[in-house]
């Protein structure tokens, strides 16, 4: 049978299919179009980018840090480049085995392995992390030996932070530390945060930590090509990094090493300032510690001897410890008197031994001169009964309004952090620190005691030479500052630090002019008259003896029958030359008994050598850190022939700074320990019945 084709209707059905089809093809191409052009064109600069990332690696530059000097140039911190062992974690599949692999090849102390295993606490696993530092050459050859069996492991070149001098002005100096998380995460939030890409270290206490963004530098860059497996080929840009900036302080190291040396192995602060422009000559807490041991991460049993100490070695006695400032306060209490009127200097008043008030005894030494006195004796003489009246004639408002501007209680505003503000008190004060009702009032024989400076009274040493130094200066104050200048580290530039304008109180010059005769006279014919005699120069000054704890009433203070840490602190302020003061100081020697035989003592060498370029004779030295001298014994050196010896057992400081300067090597400390130094500062004593000793 013949079929019948309907030629036209498969030709129309071929047409449809052979149009559908050709839709279909240029669907598909222009699908395909469509996405070289999303991949070629839109996303051309982010693809680019992470091509670039596989076959580049960006690689920071950390900058060297800056370098820290005295006034006179000395260097107290600097660097130096050494092998480290470095094990990345996330690398290494059995991280104990590979140490102990490891320990067969190079030696790794039980130290390194704590100290390790504290760092991976505090980082992240893929983090590289310092196993052992300051590698031999025989070490890093053995190791480059046998490095293909450890995985995850190598050998960087580092830099290190040093300290030449040790334990010296270690509280003004600070220290480095490995950056812990709440620091990385400040810096993350920071204006800045990949300056510090690389860095594992930053400032911990005092300069290192205030001067932190002058002394790191900016980090640099490399830009780096690597190969499949991840390996650096070649360098393809590279932006250096800049230096941290040295850091010049006022401090002349060689009079700080002195002082230090003067107190032995005693306690106390002392801060000398220059009164005509704030600068602090010295800056002594004592005891002191070893930055170096915190520099590669101190190890726990370093760590708790000197948290742990009863002495407080990490305490920064001048800057965060409060004492009563004993009779030092007198000078100040009779210009009050003199400024607000409520006395002359003429005023006579009676000084049986003692005063009454409200049925009160508050008593005198048995040694104290007694008799009348005007202001000039009652300064001379250290009389208590003479200050207790003027304090209950001043009132304690008077007192505290007074004080105030002198710097007593108030922040000073050096430019290192940590200072604590002490107690000015007054009602208002009184009213916030107590919290039941009765313990808020205050009673008017509380005021008594001020006068003397005792009872709720608490400064540090730097507030108390301060205001001496603003005494010395005619009531002109000065901000005091450790930092003058800074030097930039490529072009040796150095810029020095403006200067706070000073302050004018307002005193009237007669009235000053008749506080500092009386200072001068405590020098020359008062309670230290032996410390000072046979000086070329003339001086003004202030013995102190402050209770450390309070008496009972109708208790007697006897130092031999007392625990030596609760025995009476002696102080001291002074300035010199009279005439013109270049010099002025406070300083305390805790539990040392009388101002005139343990810290005036040291206050006379202090200027024989800023004044008269002389050094102690290594006898006298010993005597006064015993506390067994007054005016110097045997033949003063010339300061200028004292060598001051670096510690460390490192290369000279001078040969550390050039390697640092001119080693451009990646690294920063490894420092592990991150908390804070908690110290409580020395709390006020609250006399019931105050007895100031001389």
């Amino acid at each position: 049978m013949t079929v019948i084709r309907n030629v036209q209707a498969e030709l129309s059905r071929f047409r449809l299919r052979v149009l559908v089809a050709s839709i279909v093809v240029v669907g598909c191409f222009g699908l395909v179009a469509a996405r070289l052009v999303y991949l070629q064109v839109t996303r051309h600069e982010d693809l680019l980018a992470q091509a670039e990332n596989n076959r580049t690696a960006i690689v920071p530059i950390v900058p060297n840090r800056g370098l820290i000097l005295d006034r006179n140039g000395v260097v107290l911190a600097t660097n130096y480049s050494a092998y480290t062992l470095e094990v990345t974690p996330s690398k290494v599949a059995n991280l104990e085995q590979t140490i102990d692999d490891l320990a067969k090849v190079i030696d790794i102390t039980p130290r390194d392995r704590k100290r390790f295993k504290k760092l991976r606490e505090e980082a992240r696993s893929f983090e590289s992390l310092p196993l052992r530092s300051r590698l031999t050459d025989e070490e890093v050859a053995r190791f480059g030996a046998q490095r293909y069996r450890f995985a995850g492991v190598d050998i960087k070149a580092r830099l290190f932070r040093n300290y030449p001098y040790g334990a010296l002005a270690s509280h003004v100096i600070g220290y480095i530390g490995r950056i812990n998380a709440a620091e990385k995460e400040e810096l993350e939030n920071s204006e800045d945060p990949a300056n510090y890409r690389g860095t594992d270290y930053i400032g911990k206490l005092g300069v290192e930590q205030s001067f932190e963004p002058q002394l790191h530098g900016i980090t640099g860059v490399d830009s780096m090509e690597t190969s499949a497996g991840g390996r650096a080929t070649r360098r393809l840009t590279s932006q250096p990094s800049t230096p941290g900036n040295t850091i010049k302080l006022s401090i002349d190291i060689k009079l700080q090493k002195l002082i230090e040396d003067l107190y032995g192995e005693r306690r106390g602060a002392l801060v000398a300032i220059d009164p005509k422009t704030g600068e602090v000559l010295a800056f002594v807490s004592k005891p002191t510690f070893d930055p170096n041991l915190f520099v590669e991460g101190i190890d726990q049993e370093n760590w708790q001897l000197l948290n742990e100490s009863i002495d407080k070695p990490l305490l920064n006695r001048a800057l965060r410890g409060t004492y009563p400032p004993g009779s030092t306060y007198k000078p100040f209490m009779a210009l009050a008197a003199l400024t607000t009127g409520k006395r002359n200097a003429s005023t006579l008043v009676n000084d049986p031994g003692f005063y009454m008030f409200g049925g009160h005894r508050f008593g005198s030494p048995e040694t104290d001169r007694t008799g009348i006195m005007d202001m000039r004796a009652a300064i001379l003489y250290s009389s208590n009964a003479y200050f207790y009246s003027l304090a209950n004639e001043l009132g304690v408002e008077t007192m505290h309004d007074f004080m105030a501007p002198l710097g007593f209680g108030q922040i000073t505003g050096i430019d290192i952090h940590g200072e604590v503000r002490g107690v000015l008190p007054n009602q208002a004060w009184k009213r916030s620190y107590f919290k039941r009702p009765e313990q808020q009032k205050w009673y008017a024989g509380e005021t008594i005691s001020l006068g003397i400076g005792q009872g709720y009274n608490s400064f540090t040493m730097l507030q108390l030479a301060q205001a001496t130094a603003t005494l010395a200066n005619g009531g002109l104050k000065h901000k005091p500052r450790l930092v003058i200048a800074t030097q930039d580290a490529h072009t040796r530039v150095e810029s020095p630090l403006a200067a706070n304008p000073a302050v004018n109180l307002g005193f009237k010059p007669e009235h000053v002019d008749t506080i500092r005769r009386a200072m001068m006279g405590v020098a020359q014919e008062g309670t230290s008259s032996r410390v000072f005699a046979g000086a070329s120069y003339t001086s003004g000054g202030k013995t102190g003896t402050a209770q450390a704890v309070s008496l009972g009433k109708n208790e007697k203070y006897s130092a031999i029958r007392t625990e030596e840490r609760k025995r009476d602190h002696s102080l001291y302020i002074a300035f010199a030359p009279a005439d013109d003061p270049k010099i002025a100081l406070a300083l305390i020697v805790e539990n040392a008994g009388f101002g005139s035989t343990a810290a005036a003592p040291i206050a006379r060498r202090v200027f024989d050598y800023w004044l008269l370029g002389q050094y102690p004779s290594e006898e006298d030295l010993a005597a006064v850190s015993r506390g067994q001298a007054t005016a110097p014994i045997g033949q003063p050196r010339l300061a200028s022939e004292v060598p001051l010896a670096s510690v460390s057992g490192l290369p000279n400081a001078a040969a550390l700074a050039a390697s640092a300067t001119a080693s451009q090597a990646a690294g920063a400390a490894s420092g592990a320990t991150s908390g804070a130094l908690a110290a409580s500062a020395t709390p006020a004593a609250s006399a019931a019945n105050p007895l100031t000793r001389r």
